[in-house]
Formats: structure tokens, sequence, C-alpha cells
């Protein structure tokens, strides 16, 4: 089985712009290579936001050298970007936005959800692009819940998304630039199950609501982070209260990563780069 190198916790949360309370889990610039491919996750808690007619989000802002993949759910978001792409997102549905060689995007609440108000509940997750893809070009995968397959875990209720990468014989929604898994799913409590993931690569738990018992002998209590072993190929989850997790697997990139805010690189003089280009007008702009 697979060991556990670490369990993180964090019960700080924080505002992204005015319409995200969310709770950071894992970020690069504390535990680097680690977690490649994977560079940051934060974990928007259900949250209760009144109805309004204000607009509530972050405005437009740039990214380059990696990918964001948001997992609606509750509430509904709506993105737009300045590679053309964008469109509202709802309960289910994951957006995945390569922001490669440079976009400009801004995420807002949905009109119809700010008019209703209600539960909001979100994750968004930052996958690293490896060096060689890194200026691709800018691109929007709009994923809908239809779109993603379910995989029936037990006769309980238990059961798994494939967002990206392959479960057995059932393959992800998104497309990757790297070898990357990315499962979302729900243990009923009292139920165990056994999960496999490439030896050699990345394995992260992300356990997002509930308790559960890892390897048979770890209680983890959410939200945490746990990092596996790269070693072996297996690792059990048991179910103490009825529990939703991630399931994070990837190739490690081995490259150097370099960030400053928005910008994921590989050194100084490429994020000088990012800079300088976005200042002189280079992503793009966004259409009114």
């Amino acid at each position: 089985m697979k060991r556990i190198l670490g369990v993180y916790q964090n019960k700080h949360m924080h505002w992204v712009g005015d319409g995200f309370p969310v709770y950071n889990l894992f970020s690069y610039d504390r535990l680097g290579q680690s977690i490649s491919p994977f560079l940051l996750l934060d974990y928007a808690a259900p949250y209760q936001f009144d109805p309004t007619t204000a607009q509530h989000g972050v405005g437009s802002h740039p990214h380059r050298g990696f990918e964001t993949v948001t997992i609606a759910y509750q509430g509904e978001v709506t993105h737009k970007d300045s590679s053309g792409g964008g469109g509202t997102i709802k309960a289910g549905d994951v957006q995945w936005m390569t922001a490669g060689g440079g976009i400009l995007h801004q995420e807002f609440h949905s009109p119809e959800f700010a008019h209703q108000g209600g539960l909001f509940e979100m994750v968004q997750l930052w996958v690293n692009l490896p060096a060689h893809s890194k200026m691709t070009p800018a691109k929007y995968q709009a994923i809908e819940a239809d779109q993603i397959q379910h995989i029936t875990l037990d006769d309980a209720g238990s059961e798994m998304r494939v967002i990206a990468g392959q479960y057995q014989d059932t393959a992800g929604a998104a497309t990757t630039f790297s070898p990357v898994n990315v499962w979302d799913g729900t243990i009923v409590k009292d139920q165990e199950h056994t999960f496999y993931a490439t030896e050699g690569h990345t394995a992260l738990l992300v356990l997002l609501s509930g308790q559960v018992v890892l390897n048979e002998n770890q209680s983890i209590e959410a939200p945490s982070l746990v990092v596996l072993s790269r070693e072996e190929i297996d690792f059990s989850i048991k179910a103490e209260q009825d529990s939703k997790f991630l399931i994070l697997t990837g190739q490690p990139l081995n490259e150097p990563i370099e960030g400053y805010g928005p910008f994921v690189m590989n050194s100084k003089a490429e994020i000088i780069e990012a800079v300088r280009d976005f200042n002189s007008g280079k992503f793009g702009s966004m259409q009114a």
C-alpha cells in the first residue's frame, strides 16, 4: 500500500474577490515538487449568499503557464476570457481553462444565482503545464455534468466521476497536456474501497467533507490534503461519515517551478517576460 507522507489541514477561510470564500488546501509555494504536476487547490465550502443585484466574483485578471479547473458542486459561475471562451457552469459542471501563453479572464456568480441566492460550493484546482506546452494557445473546455462518466462504487450509493484521465475502463471528459487523473467521488458511511494509481506518479487525496480512515489506520477529517507515496499502487478509504473527496494523480513534471502571482513558469526570466507581455497588451483583451 502507498505510505502516507503528510496530512495537511487548513481551517482558515479567505476571500478571493468578493464572491469566493475559500480554504486553500495546497499550494506549490509550500509543497513544491511533491505535488507536481498540481500547483494549488482552493475549496469554497458551502456558503450561503443572499439574493442580490450586485455582481460578486473576480474581475479581469491574467494567467500564463498552467491550467485552472473549476468544479461546481452548488451555485453557478459565469466565465468569460480573452480567447473567446466562456459560459455558465452549474452544479455538476466543470470548467477546464488552459491559460497557456497568456489569457485574461473573469469569473462572477451568474445573474440567475445572484438573483436567487443560495448555497455556493466549488473547487478550483491549478494544474501545471510541461515546459514545452507553457506557451500553447489558450483554450477553454466547458464540460457539462452529463458529459462526465459516473462509476458506481457500491450498492450503498458511493460513486465517482472521472473528470480527467482514466479509471479502469472509464475515460475522463477533459483533455490534458500530461498524464493526469482527476476523480471526484462520494463514499457512504461504513463503506470501504481500494483505489489504484500508477506507480511513480504523484497521488493526492483531498477530503472535502466528512471523515475517513485511510489505509485502515489513519483517521482523516475534512477539509484535508493527504500526500501519498509515489511507490506502490494502492490505498484504501473507509468512510466514518458520508464523505466527499477528490483523488488527484499525475506524472511529476520534474521541472523548475517559478511562480509570481497569476504566472507559473520555469525561470525568473520567463516570469519577467510574462509581466512585460501582460503590460504591453499581448494577452489580448476582454470583449464587452
